[in-house]
């Protein structure tokens, strides 16, 4: 008997420009266009595997290890559903194929990093689903068509369908037909995209996404302005720094839209507050970091950027990135040795220190721990579909037992 069934694994993204607040909650349409950089999925990722098979009494699944209801009308059952008719059109098309699209699905997912921390989960977690079943479904991927059905789970899901330079644009329609992710530029366009994240709390947020951005769109008027004068400009301009490579374009508009987008936040009735000592530390790290470059005749080095959450991501052209790292750790010091996947530091391990001339009152050290743990990446590459080796659930169709 045949089986079907396939794994995919699915990248994070980091927002530029921030994704906050919507204008339809049920087909999550957005309030302004937004632009991320996809992470590499060597360093972070979703893996999902799908299978369909007759046997199965309903659709499952299961996020690391622990089985995850599937609503009704849900955001996990409106992607399935969505995918299963997807399959249907093939069917109804070609009548040599299978009829799997009315088999019920078990589905096993698996974070390599913590799960609603600020970093971004939900995005890479909905986007190697929808890969995965459209590589069970042998569906023709068009990434921007599967950002449709992705974006309807969680919506900056949609922008980790493409590696790279990501929009996702924001549309105007009410079925939201237009609102899809587009690629800005591969990752091949400007592979010396570097991130390094400080994971400040691998806690659950006080104030979920969720919650936190129809709140603000309900309550914010500085939100309003944001979306009608600013985002639409910001856009521009960053799509025009990614494709001259202009880094300090890039960093300047990614850090001012950060900052505006906390300060939206604040103008939220009752306000929210998503960073905290430390996410405030690391800026004013970064911002005399680039201060000391500039008066120096150089450029910007470095940007931060903070999703809703305390955790710093820090963009920078790899050659910066051994500076960052120490500075980072002079300031947090670790309790575990810095991971060094591209090999910055040989033999004598990572000593904290500044560059010349920087102002090393601009920051109090804070004791270990204050920062978990330092995740150094770069701009990567869009959904992968992997091998049966890879799978995650076992002959009997449920999660293979680590």
């Amino acid at each position: 008997m045949s089986i079907y069934q396939a794994t995919a694994s699915a990248p994070v993204n980091i927002a530029c420009i921030k994704y906050w607040g919507k204008r339809d909650t049920k087909l999550i349409l957005p309030t302004n266009s937004s632009l991320s950089v996809t992470l590499d999925q060597d360093h972070l990722r979703s893996t999902t595997t799908s299978r369909a098979d007759p046997s199965f009494k309903q659709d499952r699944l299961w996020l690391n290890g622990e089985e995850d209801e599937i609503k009704d009308g849900g955001r996990l059952a409106t992607c399935i559903k969505e995918m299963k008719a997807l399959r249907r059109q093939l069917e109804q098309q070609d009548s040599s194929l299978p009829k799997i699209s009315g088999y019920s699905v078990h589905i096993s997912s698996l974070n390599n990093f913590p799960t609603a921390a600020g970093l971004a989960s939900s995005a890479s977690g909905f986007a190697a689903l929808v890969a995965s079943l459209a590589a069970l479904y042998q569906l023709p991927t068009d990434p921007s068509h599967l950002s449709l059905i992705s974006r309807q789970g969680s919506g900056s899901a949609c922008r980790s369908l493409f590696g790279g330079f990501v929009a996702w644009q924001m549309g105007e329609k009410p079925d939201g037909s237009d609102s899809y992710a587009v690629q800005v530029a591969p990752r091949e366009h400007w592979p010396d995209i570097h991130a390094l994240i400080c994971v400040v709390s691998d806690d659950k947020k006080g104030t979920s996404s969720t919650s936190g951005m129809q709140r603000t769109v309900e309550t914010s008027p500085l939100l309003q302005h944001r979306i009608k004068h600013v985002v639409p400009e910001r856009m521009r301009a960053i799509s025009e720094a990614i494709l001259a490579r202009d880094f300090d374009a890039f960093a300047r508009i990614t850090m001012q839209d950060s900052n505006q987008f906390h300060a939206v936040c604040l103008d939220t009735d009752p306000p929210i507050f998503y960073m905290n000592d430390v996410s405030r530390a690391i800026i004013a790290l970064i911002v005399e970091y680039n201060r000391v470059s500039l008066a120096n005749g150089g450029k910007l080095k470095a940007a931060y950027t903070y999703d809703a959450g305390p955790n710093a991501v820090i963009y920078a052209p790899k050659e910066n990135l051994k500076e960052i790292v120490e500075l980072i750790i002079k300031y947090f010091p670790q309790t575990e040795p810095f991971k060094d996947p591209f090999g910055l530091f040989t033999g004598t391990g990572v000593q904290g220190k500044v560059v010349d001339g920087f102002n090393e009152a601009v920051a109090k050290p804070f004791s270990p721990g204050a920062v978990k743990t330092l995740i150094h990446t770069r701009v990567g590459d869009g959904p992968r579909t992997l091998g049966a080796e890879e799978a995650l659930l076992g002959k009997d169709g449920f999660p293979l037992k680590k």
